[in-house]
């Protein structure tokens, strides 16, 4: 269940206590007109989610009412985004269509009633007569025809005599209702135009506000979540349904905040203008807030899971950063994806005093990250380097490559600048260089003191590859549409460089390119003799840094020190700080900045270490999740402490349990000041790494998914990743991943 109760799931869990419904049921209910966004990833979460908490099920409708903007591109666009977020909509796919019968017997009965009527104003006349908030409105001339002229006048717009707009069918309810919504709503109008699933069978089609609550009730829907543009419309909902006299139980409705983030347009009418006008390459353009966007950008479906739950979910319309959606993915990441080395921008290094090869062995993960995996990196006479680490008269405060001052390579070794080479119009087009033998990095003995590691490949052995730089598609904080775009908002780069690791070892694999940012293989123009990275996410927010910097007043001078390519200020307490961590503790320089520079976090940090010895992965879950509670109170109002998180870690570093049980494990933490013990042996939460029992897990998921297993075993490599997702998930996320990735492969050969 969610680990945070919000006002829905009371509202549920209320009606369920009082028997109102026997089971849950709710609905994400698309109109199939646009590819589904982020503010939609909101709404699945919240049905889907809602559903599976309380042991329910959760329909996937296309409210296809519309057959002027409507297309079956549109609803697998829409499955695939509900079935990437990792929800099932059980066996079939729902669509109003399916109803329509039902729905035109359902307005029969209204005008049998007195209840509606067929009206023949034009659009213009009934916007007129409608009235204003301060004006009743005027009811129609047309609402006095009889019962049975307004069953023929129905009847043959069904069969298209009529052309459109010519008639439609409202509510009969009151004209001078407060809510203007409520004054005689259209039920139904007419559209002579093909649908894309029930052909020319009608020409008349159901409003909104006539059909969905009633699909509602086919369906047995017990909670209709909208949002809340939607609040108005509620007392049309009711209207329908208790005028018809439907037998209960019935579906209610009830509205949240819809999600709106800065700097992104989420209105389908602008996204599909971008995509009409061609300044996105489509629906899946990286730089969309479109699920196929973020899907092709490289994002992960765990991050934006996080997201919406971060957000939460409220009543109240707010506006969300979307740096916040930035931290999650980059949150998800940083702890899974194998490092390597790119550069965008080559300057050659000839190293006059080296000759030969070697293969340098390097981790694709740091230290403070909890998995294995390593690389050869070919060393040789000629290297690139990228081209800003190399400067001739640096401003103060810069630690990479200068004519006096020399720097690591990163994995191999120090070298010195000794000579400059210029082309015919003076641009730099060579470094000569020469390197010191004896540190070699993790073996050095040279006495050779340097502040900066740069990227580095070997000129024969590099791969080139293309790369796409990605930014935020709008410049404004809160932007209209194409006036709006930033025209930076990409960039590519035709011959960057890469180490060939990258290239040979599953290219569909995430990377973070040291300092660059993190990057994934296009996943439709990516080929063998065309590599094409994305970029999914720089390693820092960048924007934030630009926006004080735009705004602040001139500041004194400060002493500055490197932290991973960028320059940033540390006075000499938070410097002690950080060399402590970084050499005493072995940190990497990020996680050390972050806990350096916080008062709190790093007494909270030294806390933890004097009950628990383990600085790598105390450090980890201090700067990110303690840190990230600590943005919304101070130390004393937490109701968890540094014991807690001691004993968190201890059963991380102990394989009790995985780092996505700790997450749980700490959410719940949060919330109840339980100690982590507690939590895991009321949920029964440790890690599962016994190979006897997972093995049939895995061996029922192979016989479920036979077209799967045959495509592996003919070449397709990526689809491990998909066995291994569905063993984990048959697991509830128990299961030791490192384990389940072995037994899988081993199964699979």
């Amino acid at each position: 269940m969610s680990k945070c109760k919000d006002f829905l799931r009371s509202i549920v869990e209320e009606d369920l206590k009082s028997g109102k419904y026997r089971e849950v049921a709710t609905r994400f209910p698309p109109e199939p007109n646009g590819f589904p966004h982020i503010g939609h990833a909101k709404s699945i979460c919240i049905n889907f989610g809602i559903a599976d908490d309380y042991q329910g099920h959760c329909n996937l409708r296309m409210d296809d009412t519309n057959p002027t903007t409507e297309d079956t591109k549109y609803v697998e666009a829409l499955k695939d985004a509900v079935e990437w977020l990792g929800f099932d909509w059980g066996s079939s796919v729902y669509f109003t269509s399916d109803y329509f019968l039902q729905l035109y017997d359902y307005a029969v009965k209204l005008i049998k009633m007195g209840k509606a009527y067929v009206d023949s104003l034009d659009e213009e006349e009934i916007r007129e007569y409608r009235g204003t908030i301060t004006e009743h409105g005027r009811r129609s001339k047309y609402a006095d025809r009889t019962i049975e002229e307004n069953l023929n006048l129905l009847e043959r717009m069904k069969k298209g005599e009529f052309k459109d707009g010519e008639h439609v069918l409202r509510a009969k309810i009151d004209m001078a209702a407060a809510n203007i919504k409520m004054r005689d709503p259209l039920l139904y109008r007419i559209r002579n135009i093909k649908h894309f699933r029930t052909g020319d069978e009608w020409s008349i089609y159901p409003m909104y506000d006539f059909a969905h609550c009633l699909s509602d009730y086919i369906e047995g829907i017990s909670h209709s979540i909208c949002t809340l543009e939607f609040e108005n419309n509620r007392a049309i909902y009711d209207w329908v349904l208790d005028e018809l006299g439907l037998e209960l139980p019935r579906p209610y409705q009830y509205e949240f905040a819809r999600l709106a983030i800065n700097y992104t347009v989420m209105s389908k009418r602008k996204l599909l203008k971008l995509v009409d006008g061609g300044q996105v390459s489509g629906w899946d353009d990286p730089r969309l807030p479109t699920i196929a966007g973020y899907k092709r950008r490289g994002y992960t479906p765990a991050s934006i899971l996080n997201f919406c739950d971060q957000i939460g979910i409220t009543k109240a319309n707010s506006m969300v950063d979307v740096s916040q959606l930035e931290f999650c993915i980059r949150d998800d990441l940083n702890k899974q994806v194998p490092r390597a080395m790119c550069v965008l921008d080559p300057l050659k290094v000839t190293i006059e005093n080296y000759d030969g090869y070697e293969d340098i062995d390097a981790s694709y993960y740091p230290h403070d990250v909890p998995k294995e995996g390593s690389r050869k990196i070919p060393f040789s006479k000629e290297i690139y380097i990228e081209r800003e680490d190399f400067i001739e008269k640096p401003p103060k405060g810069y630690f990479r490559l200068t004519m006096e001052q020399p720097v690591r390579l990163r994995h191999a070794y120090i070298i010195t600048c000794k000579e400059v080479i210029r082309d015919t119009s003076g641009n730099i087009i060579e470094i000569k260089a020469e390197y010191h033998p004896k540190s070699k990095s993790g073996l050095d003995t040279s006495g050779i003191k340097v502040k900066s590691a740069i990227q580095w490949v070997s000129a024969k052995e590099a791969k080139k590859v293309e790369v796409r730089l990605y930014d935020r598609l709008f410049s404004a904080e809160l932007p209209e549409g194409v006036e709006d775009l930033n025209p930076n908002s990409l960039q590519v780069i035709k011959n960057a460089l890469i180490e060939p690791a990258v290239i040979a070892d599953r290219p569909d694999e995430r990377f973070q390119f040291e300092r660059q940012g993190y990057f994934y293989a296009d996943p439709i123009d990516y080929r063998d003799e065309k590599p094409v990275f994305n970029k999914i996410v720089s390693l820092k927010d960048s924007w934030s840094k630009k926006k004080k910097e735009n705004n602040s007043e001139p500041r004194a001078q400060t002493t500055t020190i490197q932290i991973d390519g960028e320059v940033a200020p540390m006075n000499e307490a938070e410097q002690t700080l950080f060399d402590k961590y970084t050499q005493k503790y072995g940190l990497n320089s990020e996680v050390a900045n972050t806990l350096a520079r916080d008062e709190q976090l790093s007494s909270f940090y030294e806390e933890s270490l004097s009950i628990l010895s383990s600085p790598v992965s105390l450090a980890n879950i201090v700067s990110n999740e303690v840190a990230r509670e600590l943005k919304q109170m101070e130390v004393k109002e937490l109701k968890f402490t540094a014991k807690h998180i001691s004993e968190l870690v201890k059963m991380l570093d102990d394989d009790t349990i995985s780092n996505k049980i700790a997450k749980q494990v700490f959410e719940v933490m949060v919330k109840t000041g339980k100690t982590p013990i507690q939590i895991v042996e009321d949920k029964r939460l440790i890690q599962i790494s016994d190979p006897s029992e997972i093995e049939p897990i895995i061996d029922k998921v192979i016989a479920n998914n036979p077209d799967n297993v045959a495509k592996f075993k003919a070449g397709n490599s990526k689809l491990l990743g998909f066995f291994v997702g569905q063993v984990l998930k048959s697991t509830g996320g128990k299961a030791n991943p490192k384990i389940v990735n072995q037994l899988v492969a081993k199964k699979l050969q």
